[in-house]
């Protein structure tokens, strides 16, 4: 076997052993509205059009079809294999006792079997599914009717649904891998701030355990041992702490080694001449208090990113006003511009993404959309008693 033959077995087995595209949903309230009025179109057609071959049976297959529409994301093989086993079966009677088959023209729902069979479906199912496609084609092209155009339309159109089922899963797949780097990139720039938060705490007990030791020299060799207990496992535990984190930093990573910035670097954010974008202004009530090290860094970093979105997705925006505020044992964060509202955040960038991955981190919450007032508003809580 050559390499241009094992090459193309291996791309073949490849997409046989594709699973099912995750995210296929079971039926849903509008699935069962659409299956019962196609359903009931379906019976009305069959009872008042006089040119159908066979009314009764020619109902009773498309509507069988047609209510199995709503499970095309679970069983998108079954519902293929459901429309053209039966459509086909049909067709062979009607000709073989001389007729020329008629279908409904509510029939052509079934168009979504073939899209959620590529959308779906496994690589086997697809490959089975495919077969039983080309089948009933052939069976309907032994039809007298129509013509060599009908054919290639029909055939196009088919090819067509399938190639676009095939782009949205390839879409969406493209689009759930980005969020997902989006989510690991977050949460290990999460984890270097909580190094850097942490390893000075750890220093600390370090530091108080060995200041410990020298002023209960006078107590119970007991206390001793407990103070070097406390030392070893102080360094112990930062040393593993820097083990893990330096795992997760790249070898140009210097700038993510600074100290972790907190509520004080808030005012760093603030551009109130506008200068290179948006004119940026700060206020930090005075009720916010002293926070733990990792609830700062929190807030910086949702401030920073909001910021960051606004002059990178509202070119038009001309202010931008980052306030926070401490309210029943909460931080409240609001960044808000003034640029256009949108009806969605741009589907480009992931910073909505790792804002809402690291507020949920410290049992928050992050939210962004249009400002009822006009303009887009990024809002977090953030229990003030989260701790490092």
């Amino acid at each position: 076997m050559n390499r241009i033959d094992h090459v193309q077995r291996t791309g073949v087995r490849r997409l046989l052993d594709r699973g099912p595209a995750p995210g296929a949903a079971p039926p849903r309230r509008r699935d069962w509205l659409l299956g019962g009025a196609l359903v009931t179109v379906a019976v009305l057609e069959g009872v008042l059009r006089t040119d159908v071959v066979w009314p009764a049976a020619t109902v009773a297959v498309t509507v069988v079809a047609l209510a199995a529409l709503p499970w095309r994301r679970v069983h998108p093989l079954g519902l293929v294999a459901l429309a053209t086993l039966g459509g086909s079966a049909l067709e062979l009677s009607q000709l073989a006792a001389g007729h020329v088959p008629t279908t409904l023209y509510t029939a052509v729902a079934l168009i979504l079997a073939p899209y959620a069979l590529f959308r779906w479906g496994s690589g086997r199912a697809i490959a089975l599914g495919s077969v039983l496609l080309l089948g009933g084609f052939g069976v309907s092209a032994l039809v007298p009717t129509g013509g060599t155009s009908d054919l290639l339309g029909g055939a196009a159109f088919l090819v067509l649904v399938a190639v676009l089922g095939e782009l949205v899963r390839y879409r969406v797949a493209a689009r759930s891998r980005d969020l997902d780097r989006a989510r690991l990139h977050e949460r290990a720039r999460i984890a270097r701030d909580l190094h850097d938060t942490l390893a000075h705490t750890l220093s600390a007990i370090a530091v108080r355990a060995q200041a410990g030791q020298v002023v209960a020299t006078a107590d119970p060799p007991a206390a001793l041992d407990a103070l070097r207990s406390v030392e070893q496992e102080a360094r112990a535990a930062l040393g593993e702490m820097r083990t893990i984190v330096g795992a997760l930093r790249a070898e140009d990573d210097e700038p993510l080694r600074r100290p972790a910035p907190g509520l004080a670097d808030l005012a760093a954010l603030a551009r109130p001449d506008g200068r290179h974008g948006p004119a940026v202004h700060v206020q930090v009530a005075d009720d916010v208090g002293p926070v733990s090290a990792t609830l700062a860094t929190a807030v910086y970093r949702l401030a920073q990113e909001a910021v960051t979105n606004t002059r990178r997705h509202a070119a038009t925006a001309t202010q931008v006003q980052i306030s926070l505020d401490r309210v029943e044992g909460s931080l409240l964060l609001r960044v808000h511009d003034d640029g256009p509202p949108v009806a969605a955040p741009p589907a480009a960038g992931h910073g909505l993404t790792g804002m809402a991955e690291r507020a949920a981190l410290l049992g928050g919450r992050c939210t962004a959309g249009p400002d009822p007032a006009g303009g887009w508003t990024v809002a977090a809580t953030l229990p003030a008693g989260a701790t490092s």
